[in-house]
């Protein structure tokens, strides 16, 4: 199957550059499956859309300031979207024009922190990536002081302050993410609770963005695409929501395409299983539902 079957022409000015001042007033649209009507809402219409038990699945995972920059020994700037520490001070990371980026090359990073490119521990990474050395060894308080938010490459204006609080869910707790799980962003604590008082179930899980998520597919087939793997938790409460779900016929509404993968990829044996792992599952056209 290609690649281009799933390409459309997006017109640049229509990629909103802001957010709306209310989360909840961005457009929503609604397909219903059984007759492929269409009708376009706001998502503070969700609660008369979603039926009383419905189980809704959030993705609790909270973004990092994990954008760097960094000054070369010839004056030039370099940016770093770290992803993961592989050890203490050492992060797996996406570089701008990484090609330049080569074993040896030394940074100077805000606060005193000097930073090398070295090569990987192992011998079948994925040449896209950079492993960058830090010394000394960040913490997330010097990446919430100095980081910067890493917004997605089709926002075209740096980042601001304000940034920092509205590229967050509202119920963002387990620090880990490289970008936002973004359906969840229109969502407020208001309309959640509507959805509550309208008899929904709501309940989180964890999966943390990264390049599994968001790196585009640049192969000519959909199949030679490779995924790559991202961190989740399923909590037990979570779990036992889910197979409840299953079990009484009620219907689970998962918030985005991260709890999608998350809970399909934790399908076992007829359930979903609570507890922690790595996923790069790949849905695409033919693949089967369990959950």
């Amino acid at each position: 199957m290609k690649t281009r079957s799933f390409s459309f022409r997006l017109p640049r000015d229509r990629v909103a550059q802001q957010p709306l001042e209310r989360r909840d007033s961005s457009r929503l649209l609604v397909l219903a499956r059984a007759t492929g009507e269409i009708a376009h809402h706001r998502f503070n219409d969700l609660p008369g859309l979603v039926e009383p038990g419905t189980l809704l699945l959030l993705n609790d995972s909270r973004v990092r300031k994990a954008r760097l920059l960094g000054q070369s020994p010839t004056g030039g700037v370099a940016e770093f979207l770290l992803l993961e520490q592989t050890q203490p001070g050492t992060w797996k990371c996406l570089a701008a024009r990484a090609r330049k980026q080569r074993p040896g090359s030394t940074y100077r990073f805000p606060g005193g922190v000097s930073g090398v490119v070295v090569a990987p521990v192992d011998s079948e990474s994925d040449p896209q990536f950079r492993f960058l050395r830090l010394d000394p060894a960040i913490t997330e308080g010097y990446l919430e002081q100095h980081g910067h938010v890493p917004l997605p490459p089709y926002i075209t204006r740096p980042d601001s302050g304000a940034d920092a609080e509205r590229y967050q869910t509202v119920y963002a707790r387990a620090l880990g993410s490289a970008a936002a799980p973004t359906a969840g962003l229109h969502l407020t604590e208001t309309l959640l609770e509507a959805l509550r008082d309208r008899g929904v179930e709501v309940a989180s899980l964890t999966l943390h963005v990264g390049t599994g998520t968001f790196l585009p597919i640049r192969t000519e087939e959909i199949d030679a695409h490779r995924m790559h793997e991202e961190a989740y938790d399923i909590p037990e409460a979570t779990a036992l929501a889910v197979n409840r779900a299953q079990e009484a016929g009620r219907k689970v509404l998962a918030v985005g395409t991260t709890v999608v993968r998350t809970i399909e990829s934790a399908w076992r044996e007829g359930k979903v299983a609570a507890g922690s792992g790595r996923t790069s599952l790949f849905i695409k056209p033919g693949f089967r539902f369990r959950v």
